[in-house]
């Protein structure tokens, strides 16, 4: 048996602004203030000698290096963003259509009514109506009209969603 695992697909690079915002205040966050805080940390343990055995400065450099990757992942990330203002695009899609910050009402089997926003793979955990536009439902839902039938497959088994409505802007 081999540990090779196939490396996985890169998220989309489509953003809304509030999540670039996010990211851009992340990387400021960890670069300007928590980095300088726990090098200086780290500069003090090693002042007090022997570093073997010295636990502050083990957990630090640790800390360190998990800010410097954390920062690394987000310059990469941010780099080749594609911020897309929803708003500003409205005019120029079809407003019938679901497109990336699209918020979408879906109604199940059941009956049960939910709203979902599309966005990108970096943002959907900002709020718990956001779903990534990769995400098995988030293909799906792309460029659906109102009244179209989405099969969904789910590790419980398939689901049929209706699209409702459809919007663009601020949460309905």
């Amino acid at each position: 048996m081999s540990r090779y695992r196939a490396p996985a697909l890169p998220g989309s690079k489509y953003i809304t602004p509030e999540g670039a915002r996010r990211l851009r205040d992340e990387l400021h966050e960890l670069w300007h203030e928590e980095r300088p805080r726990v090098t200086a940390a780290v500069a003090a343990a090693a002042a007090q000698g022997d570093r073997s055995e010295n636990a502050e400065y083990t957990y630090g450099k640790k800390r360190l290096h998990e800010i410097l990757r954390r920062v690394r992942h987000l310059r990469k990330r941010i780099e080749g963003m594609t911020v897309v203002d929803t708003l500003a695009d409205a005019a120029r899609r079809d407003a019938r259509r679901v497109y990336f910050g699209a918020w979408v009402l879906v109604q199940n089997d059941a009956g049960e009514r939910r709203w979902h926003r599309l966005v990108g793979p970096d943002e959907f955990d900002m709020c718990a109506d956001y779903i990534s536009m990769d995400s098995p439902l988030g293909r799906a839902l792309m460029r659906r009209t109102i009244d179209d039938e989405v099969m969904i497959e789910l590790p419980s088994g398939s689901r049929r969603l209706t699209v409702i409505e459809i919007r663009y802007g601020l949460r309905p």
